[in-house]
């Protein structure tokens, strides 16, 4: 085998163990969110330890596939299409350890209220379902990143919006709520911080799009929102 065809085989092979990574890594992300969702649907806390504990291997990918970024870079010097690739990357597996700790946050949320008497789906109605559109983002721009499909993230990228008008119709209930009943203000400020988490969920399944579309078609859509009407 020639030594260039050699060295390109296995430059390749690199580009593909980095993808597989990402891919593990959110499959280990999506785990969380769902685990969590349901943690608030049920009321049962005894899975927050283990979303805890998980969200240390979630940590552990970030740094391991941040480093092999780097010495991708330092080995092949990649250019055009292939250094975009390893760029978002980078970028892309930022956004999966931060929704991770969105989903240890929505976990420990729960057990909060649930450790002062109350069952968390008696607050807030319409959090399961912001939850799983929030999940189903997620799924998606993994999705996207898997096959490279610019077109499928575009749409996850204008499904945050909904996300965010539902985030907002939920504070608003939950506000009202505080003020029919003030015993129910220190639960409420618990939901209030789940929403929130879920929110920021949303928010990092649209950056992760957004890199899926630098990496395709070299653009950077980050604040051109012609760019995703």
């Amino acid at each position: 085998m020639p030594e260039s065809l050699h060295v390109s085989t296995q430059f390749d092979e690199d580009l593909a163990r980095l993808r597989t990574h990402v891919l593990q890594m959110g499959g280990l992300v999506e785990t969380q969110i769902a685990a969590s969702i349901e943690a608030y649907a049920s009321g049962e806390v005894d899975g927050v330890r283990v979303i805890v504990e998980t969200d240390r291997r979630i940590n552990d990918f970030e740094k391991a596939i941040d480093d092999d970024c780097a010495h991708v870079i330092a080995r092949r010097q990649p250019i055009a299409s292939d250094l975009r690739l390893i760029l978002g990357i980078s970028k892309i597996v930022t956004d999966l350890e931060r929704t991770g700790d969105e989903a240890k946050k929505i976990a420990k949320g729960v057990r909060r209220i649930h450790d002062a008497g109350h069952l968390p789906n008696q607050y807030g109605s319409g959090i399961r379902h912001l939850a799983e559109a929030a999940l189903s983002m997620v799924r998606q721009a993994l999705d996207a990143f898997a096959r490279m499909d610019g077109a499928l993230a575009l749409s996850v990228i204008r499904a945050d919006v909904e996300v965010d008008v539902e985030f907002k119709s939920i504070i608003r209930q939950l506000i009202t709520h505080m003020m029919e009943d003030p015993r129910t203000i220190t639960a409420s400020i618990d939901i209030i911080a789940i929403s929130r988490a879920i929110e920021r969920i949303g928010d990092h399944a649209k950056n992760i799009s957004e890199q899926v579309v630098f990496v395709v078609e070299g653009r950077d859509i980050r604040y051109d929102k012609e760019a995703i009407r």
